[in-house]
């Protein structure tokens, strides 16, 4: 499968795709240019602009998202664009920002940070649910590939510097992690990089390859099953939508190369739905 356009606009660093399930519309950032983008399947696009970087997003509600920014996970409200400080996130470390980050089934929302030069572990991994922030993982560079399996209590993640995509086991009825992640695909020592992935419908894995211009789909077993190709080098992340969830987002990135359709972000249809982002509950 190939991706098309769907919008040109040019991203230095897109990032954090999310189809809002109720607005029916795909949100997405450019991290470098401090920005925000929505659009519809058809209609105008929007962006907003902040003044720290922004990465990644879960819906609350029709008019609202929580967004994560370097300093903090805010509640951002559509209609006026204004937001409110929840939590801060890494808000004393000048040297780090957000980046990955994704509303798990529980209404939690992991987000992950890294250092704005990509300074070696400098980036953790934390989970928001109910109004509590808590570290899961330290020692990150690059963190990436945040998703939740659909059918059993699992999450994913990725520090891309380090290449290998770990699986962590969550409690049923909490989401918190059990015992210690195992690896599902060590794809260290390529000339690509993993970086976002989402799931679909059936659990399958579904991972950006950044320098490969594609994404690829993995069964449960760690078995390639699928790919879509993107006409430009930097695939960054994925995300499901569209009316029935067949629809595959993805965004890529501009900065550093001169390849036309870098940073813009494309769409492909896919044989796989995948299904709408789990809801982020605030509080109990």
């Amino acid at each position: 499968m190939t991706a098309e356009v769907f919008s040109d606009t040019v991203c230095r660093l897109g990032e954090g795709p999310l189809w809002h399930p109720l607005r029916e519309e795909l949100f997405w950032f450019d991290i470098l240019d401090k920005s925000m983008f929505a659009k519809p399947l058809n209609g105008p696009e929007r962006r907003w602009h902040f003044d720290e970087h922004v990465s990644a997003a879960g819906w609350i509600d029709q008019d609202s998202l929580l967004m994560a920014s370097e300093t903090g996970l805010y509640r951002f409200d559509i209609q006026s664009g204004q937001r409110e400080l929840i939590v801060s996130l890494e808000a004393d470390n000048p040297v780090t920002r957000s980046n990955d980050g994704r509303a798990d089934p529980w209404g939690g929302f992991w987000i992950g940070t890294m250092g704005k030069n990509a300074e070696p572990g400098a980036g953790a991994i934390y989970r928001f649910y109910r109004g509590e922030l808590r570290r899961l993982v330290s020692d990150v560079t690059i963190t990436n590939a945040i998703c939740f399996s659909p059918d059993s209590p699992l999450a994913y993640y990725v520090d891309t510097a380090r290449g290998q995509v770990m699986r962590q086991a969550l409690e049923e009825t909490t989401g918190w992690p059990l015992d210690a992640a195992e690896v599902f695909l060590d794809l260290s020592g390529q000339d690509f990089g993993a970086d976002g992935a989402v799931t679909d419908g059936d659990g399958n894995f579904c991972v950006a390859l950044w320098g490969a211009s594609r994404v690829d789909c993995y069964d449960h077993a760690g078995l390639l099953i699928s790919q879509v190709k993107i006409p430009t080098s930097q695939t960054s992340c994925p995300a499901f939508g569209g009316l029935d969830f067949k629809t595959m987002f993805i965004t890529t990135a501009g900065d550093g190369v001169s390849e036309l359709g870098a940073g813009m972000t494309y769409a492909a249809p896919v044989a796989n739905a995948g299904r709408a982002e789990p809801q982020v509950i605030l509080q109990e």
